[in-house]
């Protein structure tokens, strides 16, 4: 894993936007200069593993611009995303709440930067200061909805809904109109055959709503890509922005 540097990252911008992260900023201040020493910045290229199942967790990771995805293997081989984690907020919900490992793997979707601190540093202000086990609450909340909301979705809408749904998410977390992606990435993301990805796509793309080209999606159309997707998109949104808002 390559890291900005061996000492604690200088954390970006103003003192009223210290991170990219959601759930960073809403610590109170005194608490985030505490943890900010423990603070490190870390580059993150795409496909980098931070959790394998069975694996402690040593560090907990705070997305600025990158996305985790969290995925499930099956015994023939096959994987699907289960959950993604973008700058709202933590990779390693399954150390913070006292399990130390988990059954998923999680890994870089898109690449990006991250801020990490190590388990025992955020456990420890956790367990001494209510304000932050309750912020760390409301986001497990928001993520356990998220988790439920892809289920149902997944299960009950098309492929192109959810395709529309999968990139105005990714687009809001990156805070950009254009992305790399890659359609057996996505393919494996929404649990279907590359097929279904690549008419889902075309679909989107003749619409007017997303360019794609050489592994890089453009999103031309917010609006219509969002009439597009399912009500998924929506109350998923809805539900970050009530439990950590920017």
């Amino acid at each position: 894993m390559s890291t900005s540097s061996d000492t604690p990252a200088e954390l970006p911008g103003a003192s009223h936007r210290r991170t990219r992260n959601r759930l960073l900023n809403a610590l109170p201040a005194p608490l985030f200069e505490e943890l900010r020493p423990q603070l490190e910045q870390v580059a993150l290229p795409n496909g980098e593993d931070i959790a394998l199942p069975g694996t402690p967790w040593t560090h907990v990771y705070f997305p600025e611009d990158n996305i985790f995805s969290v995925v499930n293997e099956m015994q023939d081989g096959g994987t699907v995303e289960v959950g993604t984690i973008g700058n709202e907020g933590v990779a390693g919900l399954p150390a913070l709440m006292d399990a130390t490992a988990s059954e998923s793997r999680v890994f870089t979707q898109l690449p990006g930067y991250a801020f990490r601190a190590p388990v025992a540093a955020v456990v420890s202000l956790m367990d001494r200061e209510r304000e932050v086990r309750r912020l760390v609450n409301r986001y497990v909340q928001a993520y356990l909805s998220q988790v439920a909301q892809g289920a149902a979705c997944n299960r009950l809408h098309g492929i192109e809904q959810r395709c529309a749904r999968w990139l105005l998410l990714t687009r809001d977390r990156v805070d950009s109109d254009r992305f790399s992606l890659k359609q057996e990435f996505l393919s494996d993301m929404l649990g279907v055959r590359r097929a279904g990805v690549s008419v889902a796509a075309s679909a989107l793309q003749s619409a007017g709503l997303i360019r794609y080209s050489r592994g890089m999606i453009e999103v031309l159309d917010r609006e219509g890509l969002t009439a597009a997707s399912c009500e998924c998109y929506a109350v998923i949104r809805q539900q970050f922005d009530r439990l950590v808002p920017a």
